[in-house]
């Protein structure tokens, strides 16, 4: 599929080249409007990082929904920045996110993670729970905690930890993976 850099129907066309499996069309989406759709994000999101993370899971959802854009309901751009903005607030409805916190919210969540990482001291310590737990990185052992005990989200661990919510999401699932293959 060749692609005229100035063709007004470019975007149009990458994105139906999507929705038939053609990774031309993605890569054509990418090099031309990546870096405005992180700026768009940026905005919204407020933190480079958050912002980038937005854009990938953006184009995941390109790739994956291509074939429900419809020219009767807007242009192509106007349906891929939609998306854009749509993950940046989903992230933000995620909450846990902010930057700032007063002082009150601060020592509710020190006493909570203590509350979190003493259920953990409090396993009894020949369980085999334990044991995989203690075999785990100390990150990823407090994000399942975290998750499973203390009843935060994703979003909400990811702040705390100071880490983007994909690697968050990664970490957990990969800890709980091994806490199974541990477990049996």
């Amino acid at each position: 599929m060749a692609f005229r850099p100035d063709d007004p129907d470019e975007l149009e066309a990458a994105v139906l080249a999507c929705a038939r499996g053609e990774r031309s069309g993605l890569r054509l989406i990418f090099d031309r409007e990546s870096g405005r759709l992180v700026a768009v994000a940026q905005r919204i999101v407020r933190r480079r990082e958050l912002a980038e993370e937005v854009v990938q899971e953006a184009f995941i959802r390109i790739w994956t929904h291509a074939h429900q854009y419809s020219r009767e309901r807007g242009s192509a751009r106007g349906w891929i920045y939609a998306i854009v903005r749509n993950r940046a607030l989903n992230l933000l409805r995620d909450g846990g996110r902010e930057e700032a916190v007063d002082d009150i919210e601060a020592l509710q969540d020190r006493d909570h993670a203590s509350e979190v990482m003493a259920a953990w001291q409090m396993l009894d310590r020949d369980s085999r729970l334990r044991e995989c737990l203690d075999g785990l990185e100390e990150t990823r052992r407090s994000g399942i905690l975290m998750a499973y005990v203390g009843g935060y989200t994703h979003g909400e661990i990811a702040g705390r930890l100071r880490l983007p919510l994909g690697t968050t999401k990664s970490w957990i699932r990969r800890g709980l993976s091994a806490l199974r293959e541990c477990m049996s």
